[in-house]
């Protein structure tokens, strides 16, 4: 047994995790249309709080309507959707694992089935037929990001997180090569993040000192750099406002893109941080109880799981038993997917994973 599987988290809002496991936020499609919590989705988080997960993070919530991304999407844009939150927060902190709902909207990345209009993006984009937005659109989308993390508290959520990772709307401010705003949103790095920065600081005037507040940054991929990304991620450290990052590194073992030259990993890159009161936590290809203890060992605080934690609910549980569990070999039954709490429309969606689902 890895003691280092048994280390709680003390955030700097006071908040405690009590192991170094988060589940990761994931796609799963299985709420209702108008943004409403389902029972699937209900049972899909509980069963993770259940599996002895430290942090639960709910899938991708929008903010927005018009940020919807996929079908049967959890959303967090209207006070209607208050009630099932409510108890869906309730349920995982019963299992004593912190309750925290990602924050997401995906500009350019919804599609016009989904959402029956034009995507918004910083710039317009032909590809994903998309307009841009107004400057007056750009402020009420940091204020409606602002006002989710509101809500979600009043939903008795322990927290959120932003999502700007994976080319969603933030990402896209971010990218130098999908913004081509010329006004304060646009050009230089300072630029394109300040968005990043007032939703930040919107949340923390708004929901105070003891949310818990992260975000979700990607250095790779949909125009994102790892060196600017670095940068973004010191100045939100040394602002002092957030209490987590979250980096999405893919596959934290690889090396950088953007420097080929370098032996240093991403995992590598992102430790050469000054954290300061800040946790980091990375996803990508963290599988196995060795792989979770490697990353843990080099000195991330805890470990956002994903594959694995749909594999197995009690992912936690087996790893701190047994630091050399190995999951169940792909692809797997649609059988055992369900006895794992994954509903028909989820195990749908999984078969995307090449290899995946049998």
């Amino acid at each position: 047994m890895s003691k280092i599987f048994q280390n709680s988290i003390e955030f700097k809002c006071g908040h405690i995790m009590p192991n170094p496991f988060m589940l990761a936020p994931l796609t799963n499609q299985q709420s209702h249309e108008n943004g409403q919590l389902s029972e699937d989705e209900f049972n899909w988080l509980t069963m993770r709080a259940k599996g002895g997960f430290g942090l639960v993070m709910t899938c991708a919530s929008h903010i927005q309507e018009i940020g919807k991304g996929f079908s049967g999407q959890l959303g967090i844009f209207s006070d209607e959707l208050i009630d099932g939150h409510k108890r869906l927060s309730s349920a995982i902190k019963s299992y004593g694992s912190l309750a925290v709902i990602q924050l997401h909207h995906a500009g350019m990345r919804s599609p016009f089935e989904v959402i029956h209009e034009k995507a918004v993006c910083p710039s317009a984009h032909e590809k994903y037929n998309a307009r841009a937005l107004t400057l007056e659109e750009v402020h009420q989308l940091r204020d409606d990001f602002i006002a989710a993390a509101v809500r979600a508290k009043k939903c008795g959520y322990d927290g959120v997180e932003v999502h700007g990772a994976h080319g969603y709307i933030l990402t896209q401010f971010l990218s130098s090569k999908l913004n081509q705003r010329t006004d304060d949103y646009g050009g230089t790095l300072e630029n394109r993040a300040r968005i990043i920065f007032e939703i930040i600081d919107g949340i923390r005037r708004a929901c105070g000192d003891k949310f818990l507040l992260g975000i979700r940054l990607s250095p790779e991929r949909f125009g994102m750099k790892l060196t600017e990304i670095k940068t973004l991620s010191q100045q939100l450290i040394d602002e002092g406002k957030i209490d987590f990052l979250d980096f999405s590194l893919w596959d934290c073992f690889k090396k950088a893109e953007e420097l080929p030259e370098s032996d240093l990993s991403l995992l590598d890159h992102i430790l050469q941080l000054n954290r300061k009161h800040v946790k980091f936590t990375v996803a990508g290809n963290i599988r196995t109880g060795k792989d979770a203890e490697r990353v843990l060992e080099k000195g991330i605080d805890f470990v956002t799981i994903g594959r694995s934690g749909i594999l197995h609910h009690d992912f936690p549980k087996k790893v701190t038993e047994n630091s050399n569990f190995t999951p169940i070999e792909n692809p797997v039954t649609p059988t055992y997917l369900k006895s794992e709490g994954l509903s028909e429309k989820f195990i749908n969606y999984m078969r995307r994973w090449d290899g995946f689902v049998e």
